[in-house]
């Protein structure tokens, strides 16, 4: 859930005023500044060079570590690691951040994830005579890591384990053997000091990626750690080893057996990961919206209103059968599933549900052949996800993953993949990637109704018209935001607020909900209006803040009528209503104290707008508040761990 960094290079220092020996240094903070928005609570780097192994680490924000490198500077060093941590094993503190040197000061050790087995392998290292300094198991992995680097042939001719050392001498080959030993999801990554310029990393189920640049090679935890020098990138395999230097990248598997890694082009680059003049990354990103939902959309209908999802490398006749479907989630990314639920049976006629991720596989559930496992992920490797997805493709199931970052692990072991071309998302809050995931699914919906028969070819053509459209309105929203973002900022003390919503409002209103608890702090909850009357309305009591989405009063089966008795119900006890609803539905004034007007678009579409008001009534509550909207506390951008 943190992130990684390495490097091994000759190449020159960017900065003029920097020695070229200052590289890696450089490297390593650029890499862990452009990291930050994954979460962290301590921050470290390591350096190899003529002075050996040097190491410099701080709990709390990064600042705090380049303070520490200014008033107690590293020597001229090309190879390096790099690390921000996110605390599971011991509490955020000085002694327990990354790196970890051990092995008398020639071995540094940064890593991600969990260790599982850690405990006995402490044990056994206690028990021949190693102490420890910190309560992680990452040092645990460290001093074993040491133990066996010293028991191999020091011309690393090989082992009778059949460890293969390659570029990376023993080290590569330590790190294959203590690999084999390790249990649960993990990203180790190792320098020592007996074999400069080379950086060894060994990956399950936890992210990492290679960067390929000239005279240099690099590693991270995504590409955003290296995306300000290259935009070539190598995509590794589960239970591999990578070694770097300069000029060499080499994989292998855990035993040393040689493997490839898949090269692609990122297509983003650094300035896509910054500001752009707005306050932080979350009001960059609810402004990228509309081109976000747009790029989804691009090059996947040939215009005839005959969806092409080249992407989707299932067989149609595969398809045909599909009895059931099932939406793997967690968070955020499992409201974008309710949403897609209501549309996806609607469209298909197919039986839909919405698991969370972390309690699918638990539970026994009842998957074979004929079900369709669709995962949402952000970045492509949350770990209850990915488990989730591995225990369906056991039980026969077809998986498609709709995800936002290319060559990440959740696509890659799915039997297909929809990537939303959102760009990067920096904030830990989630905005343009959850209207693009809602996108993704609405064109998987229809890709299924199409190729079943479940539409007419016409009935597609004018919803995909009316998807086109949204940008646009999405854009409308964005603009004429002044009034949400005025009483958000008055509403800054305010201690508790509750959300109401129908059919597709309802996952709108439990999004809305968990926006204002990751950005301010506040409890809040969302309801399904109907269930109101059923306990929740004991909450309401005078001045009590309720924000209602509103549907539209147009068509035959609009819940219109209903949700307006709810919000007379709610201010009838003294509530504060605030009303989300579609321009031109004037009935809903005398029964709020504030509306906020959305274009009028159709009723399962509506999310695409409805979210937008929520999502910057978060922002602006939060920032009046004094609160970090790009990272808040305890939060982790991509959750990594089970």
């Amino acid at each position: 859930m943190c992130g990684i960094v390495g490097y091994a290079g000759t190449a020159p220092a960017q900065d003029a005023s920097s020695s070229t020996g200052q590289r890696a240094l450089e490297v390593l903070v650029e890499g862990l500044r452009r990291l930050e928005y994954r979460g962290y609570d301590s921050a470290g780097i390591a350096v190899v060079g003529a002075n050996g192994i040097e190491m410099r680490k701080k709990s709390g924000k990064l600042v705090n570590l380049l303070e520490e490198l200014s008033s107690n500077p590293v020597s001229a060093a090309s190879t390096g690691i790099g690390h921000t941590r996110w605390a599971t094993h011991g509490g955020p503190t000085d002694a327990n951040a990354h790196p970890h040197v051990v092995d008398g000061g020639a071995l540094a050790v940064i890593h991600n994830g969990i260790i599982e087995n850690y405990s006995p392998l402490k044990a056994d290292l206690v028990a021949s005579g190693h102490t420890f300094l910190s309560a992680t198991d990452t040092e645990v992995a460290a001093t074993l890591l040491a133990e066996v680097f010293r028991g191999l042939p020091e011309d690393g001719a090989g082992s009778s384990e059949g460890a293969y050392a390659g570029i990376g001498g023993r080290l590569a080959q330590a790190m294959q053997l203590v690999a084999q030993q390790l249990e649960g999801a993990f990203t180790l990554v190792a320098t020592h000091a007996e074999e400069p310029g080379v950086v060894v990393a060994a990956r399950r189920n936890s992210p990492l990626v290679v960067g390929l640049g000239d005279g240099e090679n690099f590693l991270g935890s995504d590409v955003s750690g290296f995306i300000d020098y290259t935009r070539r990138a190598v995509e590794l395999g589960q239970n591999q080893v990578v070694t770097i230097t300069a000029d060499q990248v080499e994989i292998t598997d855990f035993f040393g057996v040689p493997a490839e890694g898949r090269e692609y082009l990122v297509d983003w680059d650094a300035a896509a990961a910054k500001k752009d003049g707005f306050a932080s990354f979350m009001e960059k990103e609810i402004n990228d919206q509309p081109d976000a939902v747009a790029q989804t959309l691009l090059g996947r209908n040939d215009g005839a209103g005959n969806l092409t999802l080249d992407e989707l490398r299932i067989d149609p006749a595969v398809l045909k059968t599909i009895n059931k479907i099932i939406v793997l989630a967690c968070g955020t990314s499992a409201y974008a599933g309710q949403v897609a639920k209501y549309a996806i049976e609607h469209w298909c006629r197919i039986p839909t549900e919405v698991e969370l991720s972390h309690e699918f596989r638990y539970r026994d559930p009842i998957v074979d052949e004929r079900t369709l496992i669709v995962s949402i992920s952000q970045s492509g490797e949350t770990m209850d996800t990915l488990m989730a997805v591995r225990y369906a493709r056991e039980q026969g199931a077809k998986t498609v993953s709709i995800c936002n970052t290319n060559g990440s692990t959740i696509p890659r072991e799915s039997d297909a993949v929809l990537y939303t071309h959102a760009g990067p998302e920096i904030a830990v809050a989630s905005t343009k990637a959850f209207l693009a995931q809602i996108t993704a699914t609405y064109l998987l919906g229809l890709y299924l109704a199409q190729l079943r028969g479940n539409l007419f070819q016409g009935q597609i053509k004018d919803i995909l018209a009316e998807l086109a459209k949204t940008p646009a309105k999405i854009a409308t929203v964005i603009a004429n935001s002044g009034q949400i973002r005025d009483l958000a900022r008055s509403m800054s003390e305010t201690r508790t607020v509750l959300f109401l919503g129908r059919h597709v409002g309802y996952p709108v209103a439990m999004e809305g909900a968990l926006k204002l608890k990751e950005l301010a702090y506040i409890h809040a909850e969302g309801f399904a209006a109907g269930e109101l009357k059923h306990g929740p309305i004991a909450l309401i009591e005078e001045g009590q803040p309720v924000i209602v989405v509103v549907p539209s009063p147009r068509g035959r089966d609009s819940l219109h009528a209903k949700v307006v008795s709810n919000i007379q119900e709610v201010r009838a006890r003294g509530a504060m209503t605030i009303v989300i609803a579609e321009e031109g539905d004037e009935s809903v004034r005398e029964h709020a104290e504030h509306v906020f007007y959305i274009p009028e678009t159709s009723t399962l579409l509506a999310p695409l707008l409805a979210t937008v008001p929520l999502q910057i009534f978060a922002l602006e509550l939060a920032t009046a508040k004094g609160y970090d909207v790009d990272q808040p506390r305890n939060l982790a951008k991509s959750v990594t761990v089970e």
